[in-house]
């Protein structure tokens, strides 16, 4: 097995570096650079033993190194929070030299980039991911942002990090639940870009999902890969990037439905068995290709189908959701696999009959 770390680029207004690989705490402080005077560790109480053990390794090379414990999961993702983190950085005098890092799952690295990037206009920010989700998705791309009442991710900015630190070694003790539920991002990226994917789930879905298997960091990469190279090409989501949005119009709306008590990878299944409903019957996406959704996110243990009553709400909150543009709702459907595009303008009967295929 080879545990040299990986190294992927993102080039452009994004231009950061994504390294995976194992035993990789280490390397945090060489990820901050040596300018650097403070730094704040955004954690979750989850992995407050992990947040002690990276504190005493920064305060060796830098004057100062604070902690912030935050909420679990998207309770994380409130004004309320940032402004906590916001009172410590201030308290402690923070400045631009100064630097975040943000320790935990998907929500934490969306905090804390935002954190990053409006505390004096933004300062350096270093992402050390601890779920399967926050390597391949949230902490990677320079997406940030919080939650309001209206819906998910309405307030943020777009704020690449120094560094992302992919250390699958943190992934050693996450529950089962936790890893399959962060795996269906790691589909989406199968069924927008990359089928090896979706082959390597396939054949073997225990293997594939086992952190301490070489086909595990094998997907991990392939994912980042496809996200670097969306990113790479477009920063601030003008056109390709909202290939990566596949399954998330519906998702958001059934996370928001659920005031966020679900995991994200569990509401962007449902959304992405919509998507590809709606590929169907508004475009050219084969039964086979639905199926092939049904089976390999079936074969994680994600759920398929929602509630039948619970389209009018779903479909409010959609009308909201940042990705619609002038009141026109757009979801990204594939052609075939790998073959997505934008579908804009659909009338609501078309997307309620859709609905119908997967409601419960």
């Amino acid at each position: 097995m080879n545990d040299a770390p990986t190294r992927i680029r993102v080039t452009g207004d994004a231009a950061s570096t994504i390294t995976v690989g194992r035993d990789l705490l280490g390397s945090v402080a060489g990820a901050l650079g040596e300018r650097v005077n403070q730094v704040l560790i955004v954690h979750t109480s989850t992995v407050g033993r992990l947040a002690e053990q990276l504190r005493a390794e920064l305060q060796q090379h830098y004057s100062q190194v604070l902690l912030a414990e935050v909420p679990d999961a998207e309770a994380a993702k409130r004004v309320e929070v940032a402004a906590f983190c916001w009172q410590i950085m201030g308290q402690a005098d923070f400045t631009r030299s100064d630097a975040v890092v943000g320790l935990g799952g998907g929500a934490v690295t969306d905090l804390a980039g935002f954190v990053a990037a409006t505390w004096l206009r933004g300062v350096r920010l270093v992402q050390i991911p601890t779920t399967v989700l926050g390597m391949v998705d949230a902490a990677v791309g320079g997406k940030t942002g919080i939650n309001t009442a209206e819906g998910k991710n309405l307030v943020g900015s777009f704020y690449a990090p120094q560094e992302v630190v992919c250390d699958i070694d943190l992934l050693a003790t996450l529950p089962r639940n936790e890893i399959l539920a962060g795996f269906a991002e790691v589909a989406k990226y199968g069924f927008i870009a990359e089928p090896e994917i979706l082959e390597t789930i396939e054949r073997d879905v225990d293997t594939a999902t086992d952190p301490a298997s070489p086909e595990f960091r094998r997907l991990v990469e392939l994912s980042i890969g496809v996200k670097a190279r969306v990113v790479s090409e477009d920063f601030r989501e003008g056109g390709l990037r909202e290939i990566l949005n596949y399954g998330h119009t519906l998702g958001h709306a059934i996370e928001h439905a659920e005031r966020y008590q679900w995991r994200h990878g569990v509401a962007i299944s449902i959304g992405m068995m919509y998507a590809a409903e709606l590929g169907r019957m508004a475009g050219q996406l084969s039964d086979a290709a639905v199926e092939r959704h049904r089976s390999v996110l079936g074969s994680l243990g994600l759920p398929l189908s929602y509630p039948a009553g619970r389209w009018p709400g779903l479909l409010a909150t959609m009308q909201r959701d940042k990705k619609a543009r002038a009141g026109m709702l757009r979801f990204i459907v594939l052609d075939d696999i790998a073959k997505p595009r934008v579908l804009a303008g659909v009338d609501e009967s078309v997307l309620q009959f859709a609905y119908q295929e997967i409601a419960a």
